[in-house]
């Protein structure tokens, strides 16, 4: 049996299924994003939004994003930081599960 930890069907491997639509509970997102320090003046913040979301729009870097098999997915500020905060809860979760964390 061969499956992805992925959601859904991956373009680069159309006839390949999940593991949660093969009946696992598994899923898992390698993201990557863009940080910056907290205390970073409002307008500098801003503009650095504003570039990140243009590249994230621009067909050649999504071009290379996806063909590396991963899907581009752009989430401003208020939404990244709520997905990366739900993704450590989640992977805690999974490490105390396996009794790698007490």
């Amino acid at each position: 049996m061969l499956g992805h930890w992925g959601n859904g069907n991956l373009a680069s491997l159309p006839d390949v299924s999940s593991l949660k639509d093969l009946g696992f509970n598994a899923e898992y997102a390698q993201w990557s994003g863009l940080f910056i320090p907290s205390a970073t003046p409002e307008p500098i913040a801003q503009r650095i939004r504003a570039a990140a979301k243009v590249a994230a729009q621009d067909a050649k870097v999504r071009d290379v994003i996806q063909n590396t098999g991963s899907p581009v997915v752009y989430l401003d500020s208020p939404e990244f930081e709520k997905y990366v905060q739900a993704d450590a809860k989640r992977m805690t979760d999974v490490v105390k599960k396996i009794g790698k964390v007490e």
